[in-house]
This record gives structure tokens, sequence and C-alpha cells, in this order.
């Protein structure tokens, strides 16, 4: 890769690079606040389980596995959810969304000591004054919930992270008063949110900011989450603002399913945090996390999707596939994945490829041919050129061979 660096002036890199001070780590909601989606459905158990296995082959520190207090059958998939990474051996870390009150928290006792492992509360209330307005909450009323949840979760070894929904909207001194009572009570990490997809990076970076420097005055191994919504398609944006900001643990889901337009997207955020030198994570099973989580969800993957969609690292214009194919006749297949693509398609276990259409050339066509096994010849290539041009879109690979005759 160094020789690939020599090749590129990077103006990312204008001004310094950052590096996160933290360990950083990745909370999945795909099972909880994915399944939120109106497009979603919510996929059986053995499913939950093999994405379970893939978040943790990626690398994934932790997974929300869903809301407790949503009935019984929500707690019994945890329930299994959680036997099942202890049975594995897994790695990855569980976590359930709750309410901050003691009802929904309760549960969480149970399932921890049928588990036989650890899991994280994530106890959520509203702090904007719009929310609290809409709800006729009062502050003094958040903070007795506060207070009532948090010392249950305290009394009984909970792990908790205080989340606070629509942070970016919320006050600062709504914010100051939640979050201290929180860590007052044991709170380890605080969960700033972007509920409403409301924030864009310079927003994220002042609150994640604000939030970072409040719990340093109390202790500054206090963990500092981020959860992004893509209302404003930021959600990306956001997350790598959040992170230079100070927080060490972002959320996101696969292909970014949530509520509304949805999440900020796992796998993305994983391939941008790896190219920006942040992590080192072995990324070439994320295709298959990708794919597992569209079938098991019932999701399109559209085909324009950054680096897994179909379209992703095909190319059938001739200025382009004339670069990349020179690339690879230089027997250089870094100098292929990097020459017109921002992205190492290898990095992620797949490949650049070279398609024939509307807008291509010679060196599509031959270089197709050759990828097939058909000799290339002159008329041959001229054929599948002119099948190409007549075309309204990319030819498949049996398109071709009837074009070649072969």
């Amino acid at each position: 890769m160094t020789r690939i660096a020599d090749l590129i002036h990077d103006w990312n890199q204008t001004g310094g690079t950052f590096r996160p001070t933290r360990p950083l780590q990745f909370d999945d909601e795909t099972l909880r606040d994915g399944l939120q989606s109106p497009a979603a459905s919510d996929p059986v158990l053995e499913q939950k389980m093999d994405l379970i296995e893939r978040m943790d082959r990626l690398g994934i520190h932790t997974a929300n596995l869903g809301l407790p207090g949503a009935g019984e059958r929500p707690r019994e998939d945890i329930l299994r959810l959680t036997r099942h990474i202890v049975k594995q051996r897994l790695r990855i870390g569980a976590n359930v969304a709750c309410r901050t009150v003691v009802s929904d928290i309760e549960p969480v006792v149970d399932m921890t000591q049928k588990a036989g492992m650890p899991i994280e509360v994530c106890a959520f209330i509203g702090s904007s004054y719009i929310r609290q307005f809409a709800e006729d909450w009062t502050v003094e009323r958040m903070l007795k919930n506060t207070r009532e949840a948090l010392t249950f979760a305290q009394r009984h070894n909970l792990p908790v992270m205080y989340v606070t929904e629509d942070t970016t909207r919320a006050r600062p001194e709504t914010i100051t008063a939640l979050y201290s009572t929180a860590i007052e009570l044991g709170a380890r990490r605080l969960c700033v949110c972007d509920t409403v997809g409301h924030a864009t990076p310079q927003g994220t970076r002042a609150v994640v900011r604000f939030v970072r420097e409040l719990a340093d005055q109390h202790d500054k191994t206090i963990g500092i989450d981020w959860h992004g919504h893509r209302d404003r398609d930021l959600g990306i944006a956001n997350c790598l603002a959040a992170i230079e900001a100070g927080a060490d643990r972002v959320h996101g889901s696969a292909l970014g399913v949530g509520e509304r337009a949805g999440n900020a997207p796992m796998d993305l955020l994983l391939v941008n945090c790896r190219l920006m030198g942040w992590i080192d994570n072995d990324l070439t099973t994320l295709p298959q996390y990708v794919a597992a989580a569209a079938k098991a969800i019932e999701v399109v993957l559209p085909h324009n999707y950054p680096v897994f969609g179909e379209d992703a690292f095909e190319t059938g214009t001739g200025v382009h596939a004339a670069a990349v194919i020179k690339a690879f006749k230089k027997g250089d297949v870094e100098l292929a994945d990097a020459v017109y693509s921002g992205v190492p398609a290898g990095m992620v276990g797949l490949s650049q490829k070279i398609a024939v259409g509307p807008m291509a050339g010679k060196s599509n066509a031959a270089f197709v041919l050759e990828r097939l096994g058909i000799e290339p010849t002159e008329q041959r290539i001229q054929d599948v050129l002119a099948a190409g041009k007549s075309s309204k879109r990319l030819l498949t690979d049996d398109e071709v061979r009837r074009a070649a005759g072969a």
C-alpha cells in the first residue's frame, strides 16, 4: 500500500490527521433499532443468531438485542441470543434498550442470571424541550425516573448506558442535569442521540464535545456513545464527527435500516473507519454480513449502495474501464483497485468488474471476452461492442457470449 499512497495526493490529510485517543468500539443496532424500519421484517431466531456470529467475526463489540419491555417474545429471543453468545464463546457483548423505568429494567436481572453473561442496560429518556412540551414532562419528573431506574440497576449490579433521546435538540442545562445524575448513580456510558436526524457534523461535534467535557469533570473513564439517524443523509458524516469530538463507541445498523429513513449504516461505518486508519478489523466478510442482513430483514439492497451494491465496483464506461484494465495488465491488483475507486474492493473481499454497455470501448469488450475464456478476435470485439452500444444497459455474460457467437 505504500506505493499506492505515493501515487495519490490525499487532500483529506491536509491540515494533519486525527486518531482517536480511546479504543474505538461499535454497537450494532440491527436487531433493535433496525427492526423499527417500516419496511423491515423481524427475522427468525436462527437468522438473528447468524447475524450475531457475523457481527462477532467483524470485530463489532456489542449488539443491541431488543426491548425487554416489549413483551414475552422479545424477552425470550434476547435470552436465547445471549445464551448463544455464551455457548459459542463469542467475544461480542450484549445490551438491551429499556425505558428509564424500573418495570423495563426488572426483566434484565433475571435474563442476566439465566444467560450467564452481563447484559448492558441502555436506559433511554427524552431530553429535548420539544419532547417535554409534547409529553407534558418536567425535568423534575425526568430526574425522578432516572434516580428510581438507575438506583434499581445499581442495586442489581447491571451495567448501564444512560441514553438521552433527541440530545441534539436539548438544552445544555437539561443535558447536564440528566447526565450528572446518571453518573452519580453508576452509569458507565453516556449516549448522545440524534434521534430525528437533526444534527449536522458541526452540531454533532459541539454536543459530543460538551458531553465529553461534562463526563470528564466527573470521571474520565466514562465512555461516550453516539447514536445517529440519517433523515438528512448525514449518518456517516456525523459518526465520524462524533468520534473526532470524543465519542468512543458509535452505533449503526446493517444497510442503515431503522425508523423512518434509518440509522447510520454499520457496514459503511466500518469501511470508513478502516479507511481513516482508526481500526484494522478484517472486513473481508462484510459483504456476507450485508447480504445476510438484507435477507433476514427482507429489505432490498439498492444497486448503487456504496461498496456493497451490485454497481459499486462495476464500470461499463470506456475511459474508466480502460484505466482499470491497464492496471490489471500491469499485474498490479492494488493499482487496479485504486485507479478508479475510492474504496479498495479487496479490502472487503470483492474485486473490480468490467462490463460492456452503451458507453463501453473496445477495451471493455476485449477484457470481458478474455474473462469468459473467449478468444478476443477483432470481429468478436466489434460484434460485442455493437451489441453493447445498441443496448439500454450493461450486457449480461450470456448476452456477450451470444454477441460473440460463442
